[in-house]
C-alpha cells in the first residue's frame, strides 16, 4: 500500500479550515459562499454547519486556531519559571513562529477581521487583550524588579512588540532568507535592547 493511501483523511473540521482559509484568501470574504467552502472541502453544508454556525464562526475560528495555539504556549512558558528578559525572549519568538507557520490564515485574519459580526468580534478583542494583558505582567515584573528599564510603560512595549507581529503576514515569506526562529529571535532582541536598564 502506497504512503499516500494509507495516510488517513484529515478530520472534517480541518478540511473545511484549510479550504475556507485558501478561499478566502484568493477571493475575499465577501465574494466566497458556503457552498464554495463546502464544495472544496468536500463536504456537505450539513458538515459545516455541525461545526460551524456561520461564515463568520468560520472566520473567527481561523484566527481562534492560532490564538489558541499561541495562548497555550504563553501559559506554558510562563509555568517554566523564567526570569522576565528569557520569558518575553521565548514569548516573542514563539509567537512569531507561530504566526510565520500559519502565515496565510494569519492574513486572511489581518485582512477580513473587521468583517467579523459584533459578538466575533468582542470575542476576538477579548483573547487579543488577553494575550497581550499576560505579556504586559511579565515586562511590568522585570520593571519593578530592576532587570527591565521603566522608562516605556509596558503598555507601549507590548503594542511595540505585538504590532510588528502583527503585520508580519504582510511581509513574511516562506523562502526568504531566514527562518521564522531567526525572525523571532532578531525582533526579541530589538524589544529587549529597549528594555535594558
Amino acid at each position: 500500500m502506497s504512503e499516500l493511501a494509507s495516510t488517513p483523511p484529515a478530520p472534517m473540521r480541518t478540511r473545511i479550515l484549510r479550504s475556507a482559509v485558501r478561499l478566502f484568501a484568493e477571493r475575499g470574504f465577501d465574494a466566497t459562499t458556503v457552498q464554495e467552502v463546502v464544495a472544496d472541502a468536500g463536504v456537505t453544508k450539513g458538515a459545516l454547519y455541525h461545526h460551524f454556525s456561520s461564515k463568520d464562526d468560520l472566520l473567527y475560528e481561523i484566527y481562534g486556531s492560532i490564538i489558541g495555539r499561541q495562548q497555550a504556549e504563553l501559559t506554558a512558558i510562563a509555568e517554566r519559571g523564567l526570569s522576565a528578559a528569557e520569558t518575553v525572549r521565548e514569548i516573542v519568538v514563539g509567537v512569531v513562529q507561530s504566526t510565520a507557520d500559519n502565515a496565510e490564515e494569519a492574513l486572511v485574519f489581518f485582512r477580513e477581521s473587521h468583517k467579523l459580526d459584533q459578538e466575533h468580534n468582542a470575542n476576538f478583542r477579548a483573547d487579543r487583550r488577553a494575550f497581550h494583558e499576560h505579556v504586559r505582567t511579565v515586562i511590568e515584573r522585570g520593571q519593578q524588579s530592576g532587570e527591565f528599564s521603566a522608562v516605556v510603560p509596558a503598555d507601549t512595549v507590548v503594542q511595540v512588540a505585538m504590532g510588528v507581529v502583527n503585520q508580519l503576514p504582510l511581509w513574511y515569506r516562506p523562502d526568504g532568507s531566514k527562518t521564522p526562529r531567526e525572525l523571532g529571535t532578531e525582533i526579541a532582541d530589538f524589544v529587549l535592547a529597549g528594555l535594558r536598564p
